[in-house]
């Protein structure tokens, strides 16, 4: 049975309270874990304050030299981590590679800009008064660091939570999804080995968002780091709050892809399906609604039927499997309704629109207009192509941004200046070109507008969202 840590012990839940993880394919229960308490994640703030001073007192570059080992670890680990990871999640055995392939990407990148924040100098004499004093800039840890990670991308987003709050000086408390936590517990455990200090690191598991807000409540926290849902970081939003905790929320999406009538069909089909399809239709940033320009319509649902009666559906477990299952049955069940809501709307189905158990077929809908739930605010998770006709290219704009999400967006054109035009105009965080909205490198800046979120992660921003600005002055230092 898998435990929560807290400071050097490995615990059970103060009630001995369990949530029982199974593999959404087949049903099969692989463990459990602590369905923690308040006073469980009570005691772990206060293992986290007090690892926190130890770990601040380390300098950058052994606290790099140790993230780096963790990264070795994984690489030595990655077929074992990988089969947890697809089992755990329902998500292909060939995705779950790619994604433990991703720490030997995201991990360096931290640290080596880590060791690069060099912090800046104002000279004497920049302003009246000050023709003789010096003042510069450090980067100062937050303190304690909860970060509470969603079940799609569980190894991804670790990448970008832990290793940046560690690097700053940061003690961390991870909470990860009820659904599929176990590759999080073995990368805890990899940590510890690599020689993060005990209490920099803790782990505390929990549902229903119960552990998060207790978390998120507690004082001793400086930083809430939250992905999931809009819902989730509205609720956390409002615990913090009352402590004036830091926020950093990454949060739903209903995303817009437009293509134009002068876009390459064959080329949007294809980010349909990658932008779309990969890992099941469970990606914040996946495009969920197409809006298609008239003229090009009819070609694009012929060549995108085609495209998805060839992929490979099956076990996540095999890898010629190319659309595995949602992370559990009730999410299945969730995207059912959503799709039987919106044909009741006046949609209809071209292909797909079938469950079984935590399996979802790739599914079309066509008819879909600019009034119905799904063109605004009702985020299918799921592998959906809601399909959204339009004849002018500025209603299109309008109606991609009549969502109150506002993560990504994307425009397909062969017209530069059009695509240009049109990526500056969508609401969103992300606006892409010639490609669908479900793009993330670890470089850059990620963050939704709107409902989206608050902040942004990437190596390009998470250091300095993860510490606090301290000026130094030597006053008259010059003379």
């Amino acid at each position: 049975m898998a435990k929560n840590l807290i400071g050097t012990e490995w615990l059970d839940a103060s009630d001995n309270a369990v949530i029982k993880i199974t593999n959404p394919a087949t049903g099969e229960l692989i463990d459990t874990v602590p369905e923690s308490t308040e006073e469980d994640c009570a005691k772990a703030v206060q293992a986290a304050k007090k690892g926190q001073k130890f770990w601040a007192k380390r300098p950058m570059h052994e606290r790099a030299k140790i993230l780096m080992k963790f990264v070795s670890l994984v690489e030595k680990h990655k077929d074992e981590l990988a089969k947890l990871l697809s089992d755990e999640t329902g998500k292909p055995i060939t995705e779950a590679i790619g994604e433990i392939a991703n720490v030997s990407i995201g991990i360096p990148a931290f640290c080596e800009r880590a060791k690069h924040e060099y912090g800046n100098m104002i000279p004497a004499g920049q302003e009246a008064g000050n023709e003789y004093t010096l003042q510069y800039t450090v980067q100062a840890p937050l303190g304690v660091v909860v970060a509470v990670i969603p079940f799609n991308f569980p190894s991804d987003l670790f990448c970008q939570k832990i290793p940046p709050a560690l690097l700053m000086g940061n003690s961390v408390i991870l909470k990860p999804s009820p659904h599929n936590p176990l590759t999080l517990t073995r990368y805890v455990e990899l940590l510890l080995e690599a020689g993060v200090d005990a209490g920099a690191i803790n782990l505390i598991n929990g549902s229903g968002g119960r552990a998060a807000q207790a978390l998120a409540g507690n004082p001793g926290v400086a930083l809430v780091s939250l992905t999931g849902a809009t819902k989730s970081g509205m609720e956390t939003m409002k615990t913090a709050s009352s402590n004036l905790t830091h926020l950093m929320l990454e949060l739903g999406g209903n995303d817009a892809f437009i293509l134009d009538r002068d876009g390459d069909v064959d080329l949007a089909v294809e980010e349909t399906v990658w932008g779309r399809m990969y890992n099941t239709g469970q990606v914040c940033c996946a495009s969920k609604r197409f809006l298609i320009h008239n003229s090009v319509k009819k070609e694009y649902i012929k060549k995108l039927k085609d495209r998805l009666l060839k992929i490979k559906r099956g076990m996540p477990s095999d890898p010629t499997t190319q659309l595995g299952c949602l992370v559990s049955e009730q999410a299945a069940i969730n995207v059912e309704k959503q799709v039987n809501d919106t044909v009741a709307e006046g949609a209809h189905i071209v292909l797909g629109g079938t469950r079984n158990g935590a399996f979802y077929d790739p599914t079309i809908l066509d008819g879909v207009t600019k009034n119905m739930a799904v063109a605004k605010d009702m985020e299918i998770f799921g592998p959906v192509v809601s399909i959204i006709g339009f004849d002018d290219i500025n209603e299109a704009v309008k109606i991609a941004n009549q969502s109150s999400f506002g993560l990504c967006g994307c425009i397909i054109s062969r017209d530069m200046n059009n695509a240009m035009k049109i990526a500056n105009q969508l609401e969103c965080g992300g606006a892409i070109i010639n490609g669908a909205s479900f793009f993330r490198s670890f470089e850059m800046p990620f963050g939704g507008w709107k409902h989206s979120g608050i902040g942004n992660e990437g190596v390009m921003t998470t250091l300095k969202e993860m510490s606090r600005t301290k000026t130094i002055i030597l006053k008259n230092v010059m003379k």
